[in-house]
């Protein structure tokens, strides 16, 4: 019985031991997704008044968690009784990935006037305060549940050859692990700027205010640059999708360093769809 007990354990030890491995390689897989991620969200958390930042944001994470939950379930049903679906959907989704990345790189040149309301700019009850946050944080919610799937399905696909078991593990560590890596670096950039202003007031020393403006006039600037790390990262891995599940684009790229022949492909096929989303919705316009 002994010795039956310890084998169990080898078992289980040599489980972990290549869960740890796949969720590796599964992390790495999303971390182009994540970085989106990372970039949509501390825009969405940015913009409330200093004592509301950590709730609203807690609000999303809670919201991140249930949407994982029920994005898991469907999937793991899926991989078990319906396999062969999952890289149609992960083929989808890069679609959709594409068209984004492509919409996001067109609106940067060309530029057009967007107008930013945040609730310091509005004199607004405390009611009508907690209503736009709550419009808000249902709205980052619904994002969050888009790219959720972009994550799950693509940690899924990296691990579709193993056992149902290791799955489960696998994408479940990485959905957790995406979780609150994602909004534990959303809470540092949000209050940058406090930290920064806080910096200020304890001290005159030069070398402290300038650490403090530094800190405060770099949180626009992080948000900006992380949503262009972001772009660049939707469209690396929506051809890398592409590339690696369509055989046709796979042949077309060949013989080209991966990096460029999956961002190019990606670049493609977005504004591919960009073009046909503009028209169709030209039409319906008119």
């Amino acid at each position: 019985m002994a010795s039956g007990f310890f084998a169990l354990l080898d078992d289980i030890a040599a489980l972990m031991d290549d869960v740890a491995v796949m969720g590796k390689v599964a992390t790495k897989k999303t971390a182009g997704i994540l970085g989106d991620d990372l970039a949509v969200n501390a825009e969405k958390a940015s913009g409330f008044v200093s004592s509301r930042e950590i709730p609203v944001l807690w609000a999303i994470t809670k919201g991140s968690f249930l949407n994982k939950l029920i994005i898991l379930l469907i999937a793991f049903g899926l991989s078990a009784f319906f396999p062969s679906i999952i890289p149609l959907i992960l083929v989808g989704g890069a679609l959709y990935l594409a068209y984004e990345g492509a919409e996001k790189l067109y609106e940067i040149f060309v530029p057009h006037q967007q107008e930013v309301t945040t609730e310091s700019d509005l004199q607004l009850s405390k009611e009508e305060i907690l209503e736009l946050e709550k419009e808000k944080v249902k709205s980052a919610i619904i994002t969050d549940f888009i790219l959720s799937i972009e994550i799950v399905i693509i940690a899924l696909g990296s691990v579709l050859g193993q056992t149902l078991l290791s799955q489960i593990l696998v994408v479940s560590f990485v959905a957790i692990v995406a979780t609150i890596g994602v909004y534990g670096i959303v809470a540092l950039i949000v209050r940058m700027d406090d930290f920064g202003f806080q910096l200020k007031r304890m001290s005159d020393k030069a070398v402290i205010q300038f650490i403090g403006n530094t800190l405060v006039k770099a949180l626009p600037l992080v948000i900006k640059a992380l949503g262009y790390i972001g772009t660049i990262a939707l469209l690396l891995v929506a051809g890398g999708i592409f590339v690696h599940h369509i055989s046709f684009v796979h042949h077309l790229v060949e013989g080209i360093p991966s990096i460029i022949g999956e961002f190019f492909s990606g670049l493609i096929v977005g504004f591919i769809s960009l073009i046909f989303v503009m028209i169709v919705k030209k039409i319906f316009k008119n």
